[in-house]
């Protein structure tokens, strides 16, 4: 028994650990702070950009329903129009190697540059630590955290949950929303939504 104790003591605290994680991911806490590395070669840290709206979208170039957004140009042009207003705005892959969407850092960019994405950077995620701290579920998946550091939105990016791009037109855009709303000093009209897409590709 006395053998025993230290395995249940350290199933015990990752339980907590994991609780933990998932407490500070609701809409209305502080954001779970991370520290992850852009495609770019640069260190990004959620901490300094304090005072700013910040916008995490989880992707998977190869997710049919990330395809719908990025092929009829919605993603890059909520990305130019979000970043113009001086939104930081996060490209977020965890998928594992192995998996469908792990890219390395000269794929993601040669794929960013052929899709004319701008987001302020890509952040590759591997090992899935950024995207636990959030809870991710699907791609894209779309979180919105305000200037003081509390999350404002978790959930899917809009209302049509498709891959076709005819229906874009015709949905309401949950992210854009809760950013002009945010932007105007209102609250968020809709805090959380059911993300839709692909499973985020764990290890």
């Amino acid at each position: 028994m006395k053998r025993a104790l230290p395995y249940i003591f350290s199933a015990a605290m990752a339980l907590a650990i994991a609780a933990t994680s998932l407490i500070a991911a609701r809409v209305g806490d502080s954001a779970p702070d991370f520290t992850a590395a852009g495609s770019n070669g640069q260190t990004y840290k959620l901490a300094d950009f304090r005072g700013k709206f910040v916008v995490l979208e989880w992707h998977n170039q190869g997710c049919p329903y990330t395809i719908k957004h990025y092929q009829s140009g919605n993603m890059e042009r909520l990305q130019k129009e979000w970043t113009a207003k001086g939104v930081v705005w996060f490209t977020v892959i965890s998928s594992a190697p192995g998996q469908q969407g792990y890219v390395n850092a000269a794929q993601e960019n040669d794929y960013m540059k052929r899709m004319n994405a701008s987001p302020t950077a890509a952040l590759l995620d591997p090992n899935g630590q950024l995207s636990h701290l959030y809870n991710a579920k699907t791609t894209p998946q779309m979180v919105v955290i305000g200037p003081t550091g509390t999350m404002l939105y978790n959930g899917a990016i809009d209302d049509r949950p498709s891959t076709s791009m005819s229906d874009i037109a015709r949905a309401k855009n949950y992210l854009a929303q809760a950013l002009t709303e945010a932007m105007e000093g209102k609250p968020v009209s809709t805090p959380t939504t059911r993300p839709y897409g692909c499973s985020v590709k764990y290890r």
